[in-house]
């Protein structure tokens, strides 16, 4: 084609979806298909239209910087959606999803902008995206803001969450049900109602989702006594690892894992929690919890439940200071750096200014088989608070530090009553102990 015909038809408007998607590296434009940037009313019916277009061809879909009003638009299979980071906003127009879809392949969703516009209800079974029974779903480099639901919502899915951001949100920013293989990485989720991360499964199984690297910040509890208010909430969900995450300010736990098998939760900093940093809960089984930083709680970290069946796990090489002497939202938890009560080790941690006992090992009759040894403890009320109640199995505490233990360095307890202030003393009297070689300063 000549130049000057070329000119001719670019300006008679012969510009056509093909040369549109070769300009943009193989995208097919949406406004270039109806779509129009900056009016208010629902364009549902032509991003339906540009989005089943651009997959008959092959083809992303590209959406130009703006605001579109949309909802309830289902996805199909093989779909790629991409906006300009920032600048291209998806806003619900009825206040319900914007995406939906179920039993559906390879979605990806990059650079895009979901506005709740302060609908929803709270719902934690809906989000601004909803997708059930898909597999290799991606979304990164997005943004969900100002939704009384979830951001995204997945049941039954496999796929990546990576480098979005979340920010007021009723519910979770995340809640994934009955996941296999979900990678949540890189995230920045701040000022959620309910949770940060959910992995939530109605049965225990293998979920095996990974949470590594993301950032989450003010999260808040409106109900309950323990599903809401967490920063990374596992629920049911077996061979899970929850790795280098920053969590702060969460009104329970950074990290609450409930009824787990073969959880890892390591490398993590959990600031300011008002409940338990972190928790290993109820019928839990193998949890490793090692090399986290946790600053501010009302319990550092509490490995608990043996009368549910939550037993085996390693507490190691972390660090707890600064517990409270209460909870701003749980008047039941005790301040305690490190608790545990079955088949754990308490290994090479370092324990600081607690206004109960540093490290704790069982609760009246639940106790078994718990080591505690080669750790720091250091400005605490007690130092170590075993328990030798009638009935309670066998514990090892050796080669502690204890320094600055105010009321005693280790201490006996029958349920919540002290029996004795200096166990190193009395531990003739209890066979089933075995205290030696701790220092005490």
């Amino acid at each position: 084609m000549k130049r000057r015909t070329l000119l001719l038809s670019l300006s008679a408007g012969a510009l056509t979806a093909p040369s549109i998607s070769n300009a943009m590296g193989g995208a097919l434009s949406a406004s270039e298909l109806g779509l129009i940037a900056n009016v208010s009313h629902d364009q549902s019916d032509v991003f339906r239209v540009a989005i089943n277009t651009a997959v008959d061809q092959g083809m992303p879909l590209f959406i130009a910087g703006g605001t579109y009003h949309i909802a309830g638009i289902v996805l199909p299979t093989d779909c790629t959606i991409i906006g300009v980071d920032g600048a291209t906003t998806l806003a619900s127009a009825n206040g319900e999803a914007i995406f939906t879809t179920s039993w559906q392949s390879s979605i990806t969703l990059k650079s895009l902008t979901f506005e709740g516009n302060g609908a929803g209800t709270r719902n934690e079974e809906l989000g601004l995206l909803k997708f059930e029974e898909c597999v290799a779903v991606r979304i990164t480099d997005c943004r969900f803001q100002n939704h009384e639901d979830n951001g995204i919502h997945l049941r039954n899915c496999s796929g990546k969450i990576r480098g979005c951001s979340f920010y007021k949100l009723g519910q979770s920013a995340i809640h994934g049900q009955n996941s296999y293989g979900l990678l949540i990485s890189g995230n920045s989720i701040y000022d959620c109602g309910n949770g940060g991360i959910r992995v939530w499964r109605h049965a225990n199984g293998a979920d095996r989702t990974i949470v590594t690297d993301n950032q989450i910040s003010k999260i808040g509890s409106d109900w309950g006594d323990g599903q809401n208010g967490n920063g990374v909430n596992i629920y049911l969900a077996d061979e899970v690892i929850v790795a280098n995450n920053s969590i702060s300010e969460c009104a329970l736990s950074a990290i609450r894992a409930n009824s787990t098998n073969n959880t890892i939760i390591r490398g993590n900093q959990c600031i300011n929690s008002s409940e338990v940093g972190i928790f290993s809960e109820f019928a839990f089984s193998g949890s490793i919890i090692s090399d986290n930083l946790v600053d501010g709680a009302a319990t550092g970290i509490s490995i608990t439940n043996f009368d549910d069946g939550g037993r085996l796990a390693i507490c190691s090489n972390n660090i707890v200071r600064n517990i409270l002497p209460l909870s701003p939202t749980n008047p039941d938890t005790v301040p305690i750096g490190i608790f545990a009560e079955a088949d754990t080790a308490v290994t090479g941690n370092i324990v600081e200014n607690v206004p109960g006992a540093g490290i704790g090992g069982g609760w009246g009759t639940f106790l078994r088989n718990v080591l505690v040894a080669n750790n720091i403890i250091r400005q605490t009320k007690y130092g170590i608070a075993i328990s030798i109640a009638e009935g309670a199995g066998h514990a090892k505490i050796s080669d502690n530090m204890i320094v600055e233990a105010t009321e005693g360095a280790i201490i006996g307890a029958a349920w919540d009553d002290i029996v004795t202030r200096d166990l190193i003393g009395d531990a003739g009297k209890y066979p089933q102990l075995q205290i030696d070689d701790n220092s005490v300063g």
